[in-house]
């Protein structure tokens, strides 16, 4: 578009099969300022339309006589119509002979944008042409834009379900990339200035910047948001791209889209290259900017509970014993496993404990119900009161009874399930209490395995325990408790985990340390809950 307002550069498409009309037409176009590529059919421009579609540049606007000798200028249109790539190329017919006013009714039908009459005012044949393609980008633009925020809809509500800041980073640079039509990269800053960097797809097979640039980077984005607040754009000379990244030898700067929270410390930057891209537009700038402002938003949680699950890890790792510092516990032999959930889910209750009672040892796993720092936290509380109930009361039973006491007492709202094991190792003695829990599993000398028949209520909700279940383990038998994390998948009823369960024990090695390395690669990756394992045997 020139100083004036008029469209510049324009390329129009003349179809007519007079060769002195065509040479009229053209004449006419050219001296208006338009290039012109003139063929004399419908089949004719429909095979120049296919090969300018491969090179990637279909005209402006065709200008389309309504008398063709292969079809009518009205077929041409239609035929044009229902070509997706070319659906959107103006059309503007003429005719010296279809003169009357229900002679144009077809042709604007089957979608063109005007109607000559030949011979007409040059000015006339410019004016029609200029109106039809500036319609023609206007609804082009229109349509652009609703593709633009649909995408950026898309994009918003994916980066609203991820579980994690990797995943976060991630998305938020395949919208931005999908979005501008170039690479792009996202950078979240945590509290403890832990960057998080996510690259769009298209460029995964490129390396980003090494350590040295990563931590340039992240003193960037400090200074850049310190004393600062809301969105900001800005361009700046930053090691973001590697040297030769877009284009062999060629560094390229940084053009950083940059939002904080309100309060400052969710810093999420999304950056795009500066050299060899056109200038993003106000749209586009406004676009990226929401995207930018919704990856914020969505980046504060995250952080919260990235915190959230570090205490509360930190929390069961504190209370529950490694192998190695297990009490010593005459006559039996144990070995205990935990494994928290994946990185993007969120920390349980379950613990484990081994206990000397006298001359007999207590064993227990147990699970309190949710996933959240509180759900670790009761678990710390049950654990500590079972260790305290142990010291006066032995029996499994009564102690799930006053376990359930303390829920209800202190914690009406929440529930728990635990299984309690008293092992005498004198004379293989087990008396099992099982609260809501998987019961234990028993692996026999002989290969077998069979699970204890040994249920009753959940802690929690005062319904009375039955008596205990009484069995006597031999010399070679193994123990098994676990929670239910370790096999109960969505989707999969519970007692076909399970009968898969003893199906891989008694495949597992002999020892209690390779039944529980066994299980735990067989069941224990990706798991959405938290994973408890205890295993003992009478010692020889």
């Amino acid at each position: 578009m020139d100083v004036n307002g008029k469209l510049t550069d324009t390329t129009v498409l003349v179809v007519d099969d007079e060769p002195a009309s065509r040479y009229a037409m053209g004449t006419v176009l050219r001296r208006a300022g338009h290039e012109v590529v003139a063929v004399g059919g419908g089949a004719e421009a429909l095979s120049e339309l296919d090969v300018r579609l491969r090179k990637g540049h279909l005209p402006d606007v065709a200008l389309i006589d309504v008398h063709l000798p292969d079809m009518s200028g009205f077929e041409l249109c239609r035929r044009l119509r229902e070509r997706p790539h070319m659906a959107g190329l103006p059309v503007v017919h003429f005719s010296a002979l279809s003169v009357a006013p229900a002679d144009r009714c077809p042709g604007l039908d089957t979608g063109a944008e005007a109607y000559l009459t030949v011979p007409a005012e040059p000015e006339d044949i410019d004016a029609a042409v200029r109106a039809a393609v500036r319609a023609a980008r206007l609804r082009a633009d229109d349509q652009a834009l609703v593709r633009r925020l649909k995408l950026l809809s898309e994009t918003i509500v994916t980066i609203q379900a991820s579980r994690s800041l990797h995943e976060l980073a991630d998305a938020a640079a395949d919208g931005a990339a999908r979005l501008l039509g170039c690479p792009a990269a996202v950078f979240v800053l945590d509290q403890d200035d832990e960057l998080y960097r996510g690259l769009c797809r298209e460029r995964t097979s490129l390396a980003l910047p090494d350590e040295g640039a990563h931590r340039e980077v992240a003193g960037l984005l400090r200074r850049l948001t310190r004393w600062q607040s809301g969105v900001q754009i800005t361009t700046v000379p930053a090691p973001l791209w590697p040297a030769g990244f877009f284009r062999p030898g060629v560094q390229h700067d940084a053009r950083l889209t940059l939002v904080l929270t309100q309060d400052g410390k969710v810093p999420v930057c999304l950056a795009t290259p500066t050299r060899g891209l056109r200038r993003i537009d106000p749209e586009n700038e406004a676009l990226l900017a929401q995207l930018a402002h919704a990856t914020a938003l969505t980046a504060e949680p995250l952080l919260m509970y990235q915190v959230e699950r570090h205490v509360a890890l930190t929390l069961q790792h504190s209370f529950l014993p490694r192998p190695h510092q297990l009490p010593e516990l005459p006559g039996v032999d144990i070995a205990v496993r935990y494994e928290p959930a994946s990185q993007e889910t969120e920390i349980g209750g379950d613990f484990y404990a081994a206990l000397r009672v006298g001359d007999q040892v207590l064993t227990a796993v147990g699970d309190v119900v949710g996933h959240s720092l509180d759900a670790a936290t009761v678990m710390v509380e049950l654990r500590h009161a079972l260790r305290a109930y142990c010291l006066a009361e032995s029996d499994p039973a009564a102690l799930a009874e006053r376990l359930d006491q303390l829920l209800q007492h202190y914690h009406a709202d929440v529930t728990a399930t635990v299984c309690l094991a008293l092992i005498d190792p004198e004379t293989g003695r087990t008396r099992i209490a099982n609260a809501g829990h998987i019961p234990p599993l028993i692996l026999s000398e002989d290969g077998s395995a069979e699970y204890v028949k040994a249920s009753g209520p959940l802690l929690g909700v005062g319904l009375p325990h039955p008596p205990p279940t009484e069995l006597v383990l031999a010399p070679a038998d193994r123990l098994l408790m676990i929670t239910d994390g370790l096999i109960e998948t969505r989707g999969t009823d519970l007692t076909v985990s399970m009968e898969q369960l003893r199906a891989a024990a008694v495949g597992a090695l002999p020892g209690l340390d390779a039944l529980c390395d066994t299980l735990l690669a067989c069941f224990g990756r990706d798991r959405e809950d938290d994973v408890a394992l205890l295993a003992l045997s009478l010692a020889n």
